[in-house]
């Protein structure tokens, strides 16, 4: 199976299914003989589909749209909200990005400029250009409650607004709040403004002098509201904390790498670099690798992906990665995103 590519948390009654959503069959079955099973009678399906960007909108300050269109003039792939786009850049870089669209014939993602692969979008790329794609992928469905906070930070909101729509159209119950440094900095504002009218309040840094707080934020949900959110990591702390022990579900997707919680300290030696790094007990081998080895693979840096995984040499793993977990039994594989070495240290073949 192939592993969940990105965090969804659902806190609350009920919910660990959704923990579920989003894995995929990765093998298909080669014809042969009926009797008997074994892995040199199945092969991989190749997953990765080539699409053709026709369209750059500027939909913000600093974020930029890609729309795209299947490149082999296949249909364009259905989704539903809360869905993502595995993207390949030129350079090689592998990122995520929530679909955002409206259109049913191209699919499309919106770009903020915070890293290399993001600044990559905005500087190299261009309509006409075919970038690889994975997926659809869902692992932040949108459940439907009948009662739903939306909750939106920057970025954030592009699952989000896909999840706004989706409330309107079935006539839920439901309310976005949407915080963001500047108006101009805050993507599909006027088309939210259109859609939400009083279900929509607004925390515009530049209009304010504090930081949210947890009345403006949550004041609206109750027991039984659902909520979902997406944002940096301070506005979803202070959802997760006050949010408590409630009947209904709280949904949280995040676009940033969790804290390392009870880390320990590590070696992690590098068999084909010869190097040996030492891993801090708030740092992730990842981090720690790509001071040494830049071009090292990665994409979700949650444990999802598997882009980081990497054989070990020597050494046993402790496992936090989705993607590199019950999964994957007796293989000696590492996420370096997540996982960590079960005693002082570990080799693995990088």
């Amino acid at each position: 199976m192939a592993a969940i590519p990105r965090e969804l948390k659902a806190d609350g009654q009920g919910i660990l299914g959704y923990r579920l959503l989003g894995a995929i069959a990765s093998v298909a079955f080669l014809p042969g003989r009926s009797e008997g099973w074994s892995t040199d009678r199945v092969r991989q399906v190749d997953r990765v589909r080539p699409m053709r960007v026709v369209d750059t909108p500027g939909l913000a300050d600093d974020v930029v749209g890609l729309v795209l269109e299947p490149a082999d003039g296949t249909p364009t792939p259905s989704w539903s909200p809360g869905a993502h786009l595995d993207l390949t850049l030129p350079s090689g870089l592998r990122r995520q990005y929530s679909l955002c669209g409206t259109d049913p014939r191209s699919l499309m993602v919106a770009v903020r400029r915070l890293g290399a692969a993001s600044t990559e979008i905005h500087e190299r790329v261009r309509e006409g250009d075919v970038l690889h794609t994975q997926g659809p992928r869902t692992a932040f469905p949108f459940c439907g409650e009948p009662r739903v906070l939306l909750v939106a930070g920057g970025i954030g909101i592009t699952p989000i607004v896909t999840m706004a729509r989706e409330c309107a159209t079935r006539g839920l119950d439901w309310h976005l709040v949407y915080a963001g440094r500047t108006r101009a900095s805050m993507p599909f504002l006027d088309e939210l403004v259109a859609l939400a009218g009083s279900r929509l309040t607004l925390l515009v840094d530049e209009e304010r002098e504090r930081y949210p707080s947890v009345g403006e934020v949550l004041g609206w949900a109750d027991a039984d509201t659902a909520v979902y959110c997406c944002g940096p990591t301070p506005l979803l702390d202070l959802v997760r904390t006050a949010r408590g022990p409630v009947r209904a579900p709280l949904h949280y997707e995040r676009f940033a790498p969790p804290p390392v919680i009870s880390g320990r300290e590590f070696d992690v030696t590098l068999a084909r670099a010869g190097l040996t790094l030492k891993v801090p007990a708030d740092r992730s081998a990842l981090d720690v690798v790509l001071d040494a080895v830049p071009d090292t693979p990665y994409s979700c840096r949650q444990g999802f992906c598997g882009t980081c995984r990497v054989q070990v040499c020597e050494r046993a793993v402790e496992r936090r990665g989705r993607a590199g977990g019950p999964g994957r039994p007796g293989a000696r594989e590492m996420l370096l995103c997540t996982d960590r070495a079960e005693g002082v240290g570990l080799t693995v073949d990088l």
